[in-house]
C-alpha cells in the first residue's frame, strides 16, 4: 500500500472517529477526522485525499448532502459508514456519488477489504490518466516521455503533443486540417505542410530507430495511428 494515501474520516461520534483513525494508521493510511459536515467540506476544499469515508448522519450537514456537493467538486472515492441500513438510503447514497456503502457495525477486515478495492481502482484510474499506448509504445503524458521496451525518446513539445493525439486517436483516420486545428489551433498562421513535416521529425526518431511503423499515411486524406 501506498503510504501517501490520505483518508478522510467525517464521523460525529469521536469513539467511533479515534478508532477508525488508530485502526487505519496502524494499517499505514495518514488519517484526518472532522466530526461535522461543514468541517469536512471546508477541509475537501482546501486539501487532497484518497479517500472519504462518510458518516451520514451527522449534526449540521447530513452525509448525503455531503456525498453530492463533493460529487460536484471531486472525484474522490467516497464509502459511507452508517447505522442507517435500509435499502432507500444505500440507494440514494450510491446514487448521489457515494463508491460503496457499509453498514454499522462492520468488521474491520471488510472495512479494509473495502477501502483497498477503492484505491486500486482510484490508482488504476489515475495511471490511466498519465500515459497512453499503441502498439509496444507507451506515452508518459506527465513527464512528455515516449518509451518503446527499454528505449526511451524525448520529443519536442510540439512533436509530443502531435504523437499524443494521434495516439488518442488510434485507428481513425486524421484529415491534415484536423490535426493542424487541433494540435497547432485555428489561429495558427504558417505553412500548411508542418503536419507532413512533424510526422517526419517523429517517424525519424522513433519508426526508423526502432524498426517499426506507428503512424500511417493515407494518401490524399491524413494519417492514422494504427494499433
Amino acid at each position: 500500500m501506498n503510504i501517501k494515501d490520505r483518508v478522510l474520516i467525517v464521523e460525529d461520534e469521536k469513539r467511533i472517529g479515534r478508532f477508525l483513525q488508530l485502526e487505519l494508521e496502524h494499517e499505514g493510511y495518514d488519517c484526518i477526522i472532522e466530526h461535522n459536515g461543514t468541517g469536512a467540506l471546508d477541509r475537501i476544499g482546501q486539501d487532497h485525499f484518497d479517500l472519504i469515508l462518510l458518516d451520514i448522519m451527522l449534526p449540521d450537514i447530513d452525509g448525503l448532502s455531503i456525498c453530492q456537493r463533493v460529487r460536484e467538486m471531486s472525484a474522490v472515492p467516497i464509502l459511507i459508514l452508517s447505522a442507517k441500513d435500509d435499502i432507500e438510503t444505500k440507494v440514494a447514497g450510491l446514487d448521489l456519488g457515494a463508491n460503496d456503502y457499509l453498514t454499522k457495525p462492520f468488521n474491520s477486515r471488510e472495512l479494509f477489504a473495502r477501502i483497498r478495492v477503492l484505491l486500486r481502482k482510484r490508482s488504476s484510474e489515475r495511471l490511466s490518466e498519465n500515459f497512453l499506448q499503441l502498439q509496444n509504445m507507451i506515452l508518459y503524458l506527465d513527464r512528455h516521455e515516449v518509451q518503446i521496451e527499454n528505449d526511451v525518446f524525448t520529443l519536442t513539445k510540439k512533436e509530443f503533443e502531435l504523437l499524443a493525439y494521434l495516439v488518442r486517436n488510434k485507428n481513425i483516420v486524421l484529415t491534415r486540417d484536423r490535426i493542424l486545428e487541433e494540435v497547432w489551433g485555428y489561429d495558427y498562421i504558417g505553412d500548411t505542410n508542418v503536419v507532413d513535416v512533424y510526422v517526419r521529425y517523429l517517424r525519424s526518431k522513433i519508426d526508423e530507430t526502432v524498426g517499426r511503423k506507428y503512424i500511417f499515411t493515407i494518401r490524399g486524406v491524413g494519417y492514422v495511428a494504427k494499433d
